[in-house]
């Protein structure tokens, strides 16, 4: 069984194919072709002599499992940030989280020049409440360098038993020296959606991620919602997405299709043209239509941005805050066997309904609101964009965009984004200084 993710593939056309069949110089192609598989066997055969060697003659006898999981993981890795090679125990931690319940210390997590850059931490968790941020590196865990790790021996590593304590030593941008920040694991429940009424007229869902559980947490919020506000009092909702780094795609085409009463979500496409699919909208608009504001920022990637960008397509809902991560690719998860694992592979790139691409660029709002940064934490709350991770995907078309905020306040009288939403719903127009349009030209394809 496949399983597709969005933790962020270039996409090809079959224009190759064609040339390859329809030319004249058949037999010239042909040639390439074959020296080229030549190639690849002759490298194949240089993996087979190097292997040998370093099992004949390393100083210390070398584990031969060891020498062909690390031969994998550098060749997946290779090919862009975001597809990895799981082994059989980090493919059963990945379906725990999935599920919405493991282990650990709370926090989504990446690998970015040799070092664990924090995503962003789940809201609620050690992590979060230890102050950890988005954009934080991960140098030291319990005193060991992460310098030389997996990002699944640095995953693992923080585990561990409820009640244990790890200390990880974090480089943030703006700081003087490393911070030493010692956290006691938990059991991480993670509920992906949160929601009140404000106001007594606005409904507001925060969804953190995009597990297992995220459509049915957001259907119980909807409903308890209309339950509570009578439909002629409530004036909309605020879906706030801020820092909600994605997840599985089924789920982001659900809770699209929670606000929308039909047509396409998103589209995926291959290398090759018949590897595209198109997801539509399904189940209907549960919340009648009522006005929309979705919130996002600098931390919304992947699956968060497959619903904005949705929503915002179908002009379903405005979008206030600042550009998001720009994760714009997909990964499909393959069984490799009993024991052998998992394979993480971006296997193509999303569209939005109007047909753009968001890799390496994101979503701009259509109002922009900056928040004011404590003056300890100015230069530090820009996150870095999927344009900046090294050997990202090249945006399909247009100009790539690097990080935008992510800072969010802890306090929401102090949420400037926020009230804006609230504002904007009841009618009142945003202050012109705060903000401004966002461009709505879309990314020719």
């Amino acid at each position: 069984m496949r399983k597709t993710l969005l933790f962020p593939l270039g996409a090809l056309t079959g224009a190759c194919l064609t040339l390859l069949v329809a030319s004249p110089h058949g037999g010239v192609w042909a040639a390439r072709a074959a020296a080229s598989a030549d190639d690849a066997y002759s490298k194949l055969n240089l993996f087979g002599e190097v292997f040998e060697r370093v099992k004949a003659s390393y100083v210390e006898k070398p584990d031969n499992a060891k020498l062909i999981e690390g031969a994998i993981t550098g060749m997946v890795t290779s090919l862009d940030p975001h597809s990895r090679y799981m082994n059989d125990k980090a493919w059963t931690e990945m379906q725990e989280t999935t599920s919405g319940e493991f282990g650990g210390l709370g926090i989504e997590v990446t690998m970015e020049e040799g070092l664990v850059k924090v995503v962003s931490p789940i809201d609620d968790t050690p992590a979060s409440k230890a102050g950890i941020m988005s954009g934080d590196l991960i140098s030291k865990i319990d005193g060991d360098a992460v310098q030389g790790m997996t990002l699944e021996q640095a995953v693992n590593k923080m585990k561990g038993p409820v009640e244990t304590q790890t200390k990880l030593t974090i480089v943030r941008k703006g700081a003087d020296a490393p911070l030493d920040v010692a956290i006691k694991r938990e059991i991480i429940h993670v509920r992906p959606v949160r929601f009140h009424v404000e106001n007594g007229d606005i409904g507001y869902i925060r969804v953190t991620s995009f597990n297992e559980q995220t459509t049915d947490g957001l259907k119980k919020a909807i409903a308890s919602i209309t339950k509570e506000v009578p439909p002629e009092k409530l004036v909309g909702y605020v879906m706030d997405l801020r820092n909600n780094p994605g997840g599985l795609l089924d789920q982001a085409v659900s809770v699209s299709s929670a606000f929308l009463q039909r047509g396409e979500v998103v589209s995926t496409r291959g290398r090759n043209p018949e590897e595209t699919q198109r997801f539509t909208a399904h189940g209907g608009d549960l919340t009648k239509g009522k006005p929309l504001v979705v919130l996002v920022n600098g931390g919304s990637a992947s699956a968060s941005e497959i619903v904005a960008g949705a929503l915002h397509d179908h002009k379903r809902a405005t979008l206030i805050g600042t550009r998001s991560f720009g994760k714009g690719s997909v990964q499909t998860i393959i069984p490799l066997g009993t024991g052998n694992g998992a394979l993480a592979l971006t296997t193509a790139r999303y569209y939005t309904p109007s047909g753009r691409s968001i890799q390496a660029q994101g979503i701009a709002p259509d109002i922009e609101i900056l928040q004011d940064v404590p003056p300890e934490l100015k230069g530090r709350m820009d996150t870095m964009a999927e344009s900046q991770m090294r050997g990202h995907l090249q945006a399909a078309d247009g100009t790539e965009q690097t990080g935008s905020q992510s800072y969010v306040p802890p306090e929401a009288k102090d949420d400037k984004a926020l009230h804006t939403a609230y504002d904007f719903l009841h009618g009142q127009t945003a202050n012109a200084v705060a903000a401004k349009p966002a461009s709505k030209a879309a990314v020719p394809n």
